[in-house]
């Protein structure tokens, strides 16, 4: 069993939205983009770990509805620098959302996340059931 990547978007807004990433994202010289995630199975569970460095655990939404999980995140980023002459302010605002189809074989109510050093790394623990590996050869007639 994997973890199925789920994402409902407008293919045109997708569109627009990578016409004004790609261009006024690098002249303003910054961008955020969905994070990278990594998903990782063993016997008795699933890890999932979401790249997002310079969040705080704080920034973070998980949501489950119908075995599908949601992550999000809102941030802001404010910088002021201020000389004899000049004041220079910069602001960023940015926010991703990443969904993700549990399997069955999931115990909702054991998952359980963590943030450290830039990553978001989410345990799903497997049901007690769904770890017997059942191995069978089907004879062909």
């Amino acid at each position: 069993m994997t973890l199925i990547k789920w994402q409902h978007r407008n293919p045109l807004s997708d569109m627009v939205s990578n016409i004004f990433d790609n261009d006024l994202g690098d002249f303003f010289g910054k961008r955020f983009s969905d994070p990278a995630a990594n998903i990782i199975e063993t016997p008795d569970s699933f890890a999932l770990d979401i790249a997002a460095p310079g969040l705080n655990k704080d920034d973070f939404k998980i949501n489950l509805e119908n075995n599908i999980m949601t992550i999000s995140a809102e941030f802001e980023d404010q910088k002021r620098e201020e000389g004899k002459n000049y004041s220079r302010k910069e602001f960023y605002y940015g926010s991703f959302s990443r969904a993700f189809t549990l399997p069955k074989t999931i115990d909702l109510d054991k998952i359980k996340a963590d943030y450290e050093n830039g990553i978001l790394k989410i345990s799903l623990p497997k049901k007690e059931e769904s770890k017997v590996e059942i191995k069978k050869e089907i004879k062909i007639s």
